[in-house]
């Protein structure tokens, strides 16, 4: 079967011909119908020596159907449609494990999320990762509510999410997002306000931002929500989830009154939840299809920033 595989720093990612794949006890063998690609893919491959072998394949956002089921696997039979959960019980998928991009991947059944019939291959690769992650950072981790005034930092392929999914929780949600243009997609998304820098909304008292960048934008975040003083009322809350520089750089007295949390992943419930709403026609994020052949240049366009939205590769007899 083919594979796109992190075989070195020098070589780079490199589609190769590798043996396919049997279950082992409690596992399934998918074949892959679609794969999203994320900054997650870029950051393993900057760093090999994180990886548990090489050559890797890639791809941790991934859907598909069972092709076998190992020993010990009950309630899920070849032909089943999943997403897999990348947060689950098996090691992450593209550094620790061999991932997605490629015809086959196998799984433990703990990971697997169910697909409702009809909901195309791209929605369902990108949830379960996109999807997941930004859902359970806004409503399990941020508890965005109705009658909330809630901020959401980076207009991407997670935030597109999240925004979307606060509004369908009845909040009023705000955008910054530098891209000007993917502002219309925001407020057709529902999004009420959208600003270029996060630091315009300073002393605006939001109840909850959840900042998917990282860019030096935290501090930003935590000077716009409100302040809890002497005991009185809610602490304004942010839910970091962007990794951006990779280190914080805070003005301390932003943190006096507020609460900054971390998030990271999420849950096959989370998965199923967002499933549910993309079936409904609730929540259709902006996704680019492409092939299992644009894989490697797919990868090269998100590094050099010319995606919107989320990049999900489909292929197979019943990809489209």
């Amino acid at each position: 079967m083919r594979a796109w595989q992190f075989e070195d720093a020098e070589k780079g990612l490199v589609l190769n011909e590798v043996p396919e794949l049997e279950p082992r006890e409690g596992e399934v063998v998918i074949d892959v119908r679609g794969a999203g690609l994320c900054h997650s893919d870029l950051t393993y491959m900057q760093h090999p020596d994180m990886m548990a072998h090489l050559p890797m394949t890639e791809g941790h956002e991934i859907a598909g159907v069972i092709a076998k089921v190992g020993p010990g696997v009950t309630g899920w039979a070849v032909g089943d449609r999943v997403g897999v959960c990348p947060s689950g019980v098996a090691a992450p998928a593209g550094v620790f494990n061999d991932g997605g991009f490629a015809d086959q991947h196998r799984c433990p059944e703990a990971d697997l999320a169910r697909v409702p019939d009809g909901l195309s291959w791209a929605l369902a690769a990108a949830a379960t990762d996109a999807g997941m992650t930004s859902y359970h950072a806004i409503i399990k981790r941020g508890r965005a509510s109705a009658g909330q005034k809630v901020g959401v930092i980076g207009y991407g392929g997670l935030g597109q999410i999240a925004a979307r999914a606060a509004v369908l929780a009845g909040a009023e949600v705000h955008v910054a997002e530098p891209k000007d243009e993917v502002w219309e997609l925001a407020r057709a998304a529902g999004v009420v306000g959208v600003v270029a820098d996060a630091a315009d909304w300073a002393g605006q008292s939001f109840d909850l931002v959840v900042d998917f960048a990282g860019f030096g934008t935290t501090d930003a975040a935590l000077a716009a929500v409100k302040q809890q003083f002497g005991g009185r009322g809610e602490p304004g809350r942010v839910v970091q989830v962007g990794l951006g520089t990779g280190r914080l750089d805070l003005a301390v007295h932003h943190l006096l009154g507020r609460e900054l949390i971390g998030s990271l992943g999420g849950t096959v419930e989370d998965i199923e939840e967002v499933y549910a709403l993309m079936a409904a026609g609730e929540l259709a994020p902006f996704v680019t299809e492409i092939g299992f052949d644009e894989i490697g240049d797919g990868l090269r366009r998100l590094a050099a920033g010319e995606v919107t939205g989320r990049l999900v590769a489909v292929w197979g007899p019943d990809a489209r």
